[in-house]
């Protein structure tokens, strides 16, 4: 998503190698959002993902995992004139990600969670 994010590309054809079904719909809606207000991203969001549970245990299908991201340099720009959208600052926000396994052996994240900045 931060790499479709630079130019708000929901079209992006590298999005379904990595998302599917709610996740992707969110990533793809928001970059959409994004699209037509004429807003870019800029920056690059800071991330240490730890694997939080897998299930099952001895050959997991399912995985959580979770982060506290730092956006604080990963903003939203207008795309004519490069001023920032918004007043609000970046910072560390809690993050929770499930990946499944799929068909064809891939991992791809189905559903995520993003909180407010300073909720870790």
């Amino acid at each position: 998503m931060a790499r479709a994010a630079r130019t708000s590309d929901w079209r992006a054809g590298y999005l379904p190698d990595h998302a599917t079904g709610e996740a992707l719909e969110t990533i793809t809606g928001s970059l959409y959002a994004d699209h037509r207000n004429k807003v870019v991203t800029r920056g690059e969001p800071v991330l240490h993902p730890d694997v939080a549970s897998a299930k099952p245990p001895k050959d997991p299908t399912t995985v959580l995992i979770k982060d506290c991201g730092d956006s604080t340099n990963w903003l939203k720009y207008k795309k004519e004139t490069d001023q920032l959208v918004d007043d609000e600052p970046g910072g560390r926000q809690e993050i929770e990600a499930e990946v499944k396994v799929q068909p064809d052996g891939s991992w791809k994240v189905t559903r995520f969670g993003v909180w407010k900045v300073g909720s870790c």
